[in-house]
């Protein structure tokens, strides 16, 4: 569903309160995630 980003809606950026507890359910279930940036094997000043 598409919504306007109006600072009238008091759900924003989403749709309605179903859509906000939704995405911070999948959020709260570690559906989402964010990958952690691999350390390279050498430390930079290393040279």
């Amino acid at each position: 569903m598409r919504t306007e980003y109006d600072p009238k809606n008091p759900y924003r950026p989403f749709c309605s309160q179903r859509c906000k507890l939704i995405d911070l359910g999948q959020w709260a279930t570690e559906s989402y995630r964010i990958p952690e940036a691999q350390p390279s094997e050498e430390p930079e000043d290393a040279v």
